[in-house]
């Protein structure tokens, strides 16, 4: 499947399971993300996404979001949305 980077991941939180991206590009909740970096490589659907601790559907370039992600990344991998 087709894909176009959306950003960077730029911090990690354990407890929740949460990622901190630097977007490049705009992102809904719904979406299908995927996250490979060196030893990072899950594909998942986006649902809860904030900004500034603040619940949000829709992400844009040069937005910092947290978004809940099924396993741990790692600073610097790279967020990729699917499209069809």
């Amino acid at each position: 499947m087709p894909e176009e980077e959306v950003g960077k991941v730029s911090d990690f939180f354990a407890r929740p399971v949460v990622a901190g991206i630097e977007l490049t590009g705009t992102i809904k909740a719904g979406d299908q993300l995927h996250i490979k970096g060196h030893t990072t490589d899950i594909e998942f659907v986006a649902g809860s996404m904030q900004i500034d601790n603040v619940d949000v559907q829709e992400a844009k370039t040069g937005d910092a979001v947290g978004i809940k992600v099924p396993d741990r990344v790692r600073r610097g991998d790279t967020v990729y949305k699917v499209t069809d």
